[in-house]
């Protein structure tokens, strides 16, 4: 039996956005701690996939933002996720942007969120992914501090990089927020590359030194032009990046035009990006053709769209605002469509 979500999503959203994510939290650790998340959600299916040279008991995990200080890994983890994605972490706490920054827009399944990559520092975050029991696969996604400037943002990676090696079991680099200022400016040609080129290094260095190599995947936007996605996949393939992440938020307002919320300034997600996120999915498959593992993320609302993702050339999936509209349950539905539909493809013609 699990409890119907739709009653607990109507009550939670009688709060502000930033509250109910809170109340959610703690809500998901309770249960948790009383062995009884399956009352949120129902198992998931066993659908092994191998990526990164990791291995996942299936293709469904939690987009990083949900977590930003790994204070919820276990109870989040304990509802089925396939890996489970922290962060945005920078080097320095900081507040973010002022309140209120998180906007429902239930009419099309949305949000809008100008968060400003808030967070308690990569020192508190490593502290409690040591205290975690969770020993399944985990991101953690890094970023720069607001007012570290664009010409020595590959500090703030490095620092981040170099506290989390020995946590994660993958590192996420984060140039595609819209809530840093010039963030974004960091995505293309020679910016890109050289960034990507120092980190690599630093990635190899540490696999030395450790004996342990830790993938580094790149996030991108959904606001690129064709063009741009190519001259990505190319910037990538020369800096032998492990795994791109298809898309985080964008700014456009494509399918919200006119809706309370959408005039918001901050990153939009949820069902109006699922089509744009998909074709850009789509985009790298083809540059890219099988040389790097892609990971679908953005507008995933339900199992189809998480295996059409796979379809467009994903080897797993990540869910955030699909999550907080269609709850737990989500996970298991994704899986299922993502296995049906490998099954599928697999059966003789």
């Amino acid at each position: 039996m699990t409890l119907p979500y739709p009653l607990l999503r109507k009550l939670l959203f009688l709060f502000p956005g930033e509250t109910a994510h809170v109340l959610a939290l703690h809500g998901v650790d309770a249960l948790a701690r009383l062995h009884l998340q399956r009352l949120l959600a129902p198992p998931p299916p066993s659908d092994p996939v191998r990526c990164m040279g990791l291995e996942f008991p299936h293709a469904v995990g939690l987009a990083a933002g949900l977590d930003k200080n790994g204070e919820h890994i276990d109870a989040l983890a304990a509802l089925g996720f396939a890996f489970i994605e922290i962060g945005t972490v920078t080097p320095r706490p900081q507040p973010g942007n002022p309140r209120p920054r998180l906007f429902r827009i239930p009419q099309a399944g949305a949000l809008v969120n100008r968060m400003g990559f808030n967070n308690l520092g990569v020192d508190h975050l490593c502290e409690r992914v040591r205290a975690a029991r969770y020993r399944g696969v985990l991101g953690i996604n890094i970023g720069k501090n607001k007012d570290t400037p664009l010409e020595r943002a590959e500090d703030d990676y490095l620092y981040c990089l170099e506290r989390v090696h020995a946590l994660a079991s993958y590192v996420t680099i984060n140039l595609s927020s819209p809530n840093t200022p010039g963030l974004r400016d960091l995505q293309f040609g020679e910016p890109l590359e050289r960034l990507l080129a120092v980190l690599v290094r630093r990635r190899d260095e540490l696999a030395q030194r450790h004996g342990r190599a830790v993938p580094l995947a790149l996030k991108v936007a959904p606001d690129l032009a064709d063009e741009d996605i190519d001259r990505v996949a190319d910037s990538v393939r020369r800096a032998r990046i492990d795994a791109l992440i298809a898309t985080n938020t964008t700014v456009g307002r494509a399918g919200v035009e006119g809706l309370p919320g959408a005039e918001q300034a901050g990153g939009l997600s949820g069902a109006p990006l699922t089509a744009r996120a998909d074709a850009v999915l789509a985009r790298l498959a083809e540059q890219l053709g099988g040389e790097l593992p892609l990971i679908g993320a953005g507008g995933i609302m339900d199992g189809a769209a998480a295996a059409q993702r796979v379809r467009s050339g994903a080897s797993l999936v990540q869910l955030y605002t699909g999550f907080i509209y269609a709850g737990p349950g989500l996970i298991a539905e994704a899986a299922h469509a993502i296995a049906r539909g490998r099954a599928a493809s697999r059966a003789p013609r």
